[in-house]
């Protein structure tokens, strides 16, 4: 392939073409535009799977990590017709946008020819973006927090999902933390699903104080605590999905990984580099996920117990 020529790929139903396709996206390692595409394809299953059928916004980087980033909401004119859109109504400014929408490998595709590395789904679907299926655990260290603290925090948060009877679901953030997920019947808000979320996080703060803070300005938290981000159930908030690279030079992935894992696991070592093999072998870790939905009864009343807003 000449240096700089396009690139046809076949993903699913559908042929994207991929251009400047030589371009470095990852300096640590050299990995190209291709390589981010043939990636996700090697994932297709987990990546549509995680973004199936919500809004997402698009985190792009034209010319690679090392360049300016861009925030992506609208899809732009020209998209193929076999894209699909959903549209969000920001009541803030009173705006609306047609987000992408992905039910195929192909749409994640065609937003890596976009210069797409990050995928940031709503918590929600396009059946009823107002109501979240998804409530979403974000486990956040501080600058003095090692991974050992976070690993035990989230051991605290598994014990008290299992005494609620809902099944939680981890992964990498691709960063320095851990995501849990948690499948939740689509019948609150965002604000009570944030209460739902606040009321849990208070209580691994309560039986963790050591370790957790729930201490909302980042000014005001002990830079040595994991803060459990009850805020990323707000509307509008978004984080990394399941299987999205991260825009970072060393190409780390958010990726699913088993609870048995946790103590082990190294967050850096989860790269577009070995996730495929991982992939391959194990298949999509988050693949039940979509099985049971749990509902927010208890925490809300928790929340209330608690006075919280």
């Amino acid at each position: 392939m000449a240096k700089g020529e396009a690139v046809e790929l076949e993903a699913g139903n559908h042929t994207v073409r991929i251009s400047n396709p030589q371009r470095v996206y990852f300096p640590a390692r050299g990995e190209t535009k291709l390589d981010l595409a043939r990636y996700y394809l090697s994932v297709g299953d987990g990546i549509v799977r995680a973004l199936r059928e919500r809004p997402c916004m698009l985190h792009r980087f034209p010319s690679g990590v090392s360049g300016d980033k861009v925030h992506q909401k609208r899809v732009p004119a020209g998209a193929p017709p076999w894209l699909e859109t959903v549209r969000v109504h920001f009541p803030r400014y009173n705006r609306h946008a047609d987000e992408l929408c992905v039910t195929e490998v192909a749409h994640v595709i065609w937003a890596v020819q976009m210069s797409t590395v990050e995928f940031h789904p709503w918590n929600s679907r396009r059946a009823d973006t107002e109501k979240p299926d998804e409530w979403r655990i974000d486990l956040d260290p501080g600058p003095e927090a090692d991974f050992a603290r976070v690993r035990r925090v989230a051991h605290v948060a598994h014990e008290v999902l299992d005494e609620l009877g809902a099944t939680g679901w981890p992964k990498t953030s691709g960063g320095s933390g851990l995501h849990i997920y948690v499948r939740i019947e689509p019948r609150w808000g965002f604000s009570e699903v944030r209460r739902a979320a606040l009321a849990f996080a208070r209580e691994v703060e309560r039986r963790a104080p050591d370790d957790v803070t729930t201490t909302w300005w980042r000014k005001d938290r002990d830079p040595a605590l994991v803060f459990v981000d009850y805020n990323q159930n707000a509307r509008d908030h978004t984080i990394a999905s399941a299987y999205s690279v991260r825009g970072v030079p060393e190409a780390t992935v958010s990726t699913p990984i088993a609870w048995d894992e946790v103590d082990d696991v190294e967050p850096g070592d989860c790269t577009i580099a070995t996730v495929p093999a991982r992939f391959a072998k194990l298949g999509d870790l988050h693949a039940g996920i979509d099985d049971t939905a749990y509902s927010l009864e208890t925490l809300l009343e928790w929340a209330d117990r608690d006075g919280l807003e």
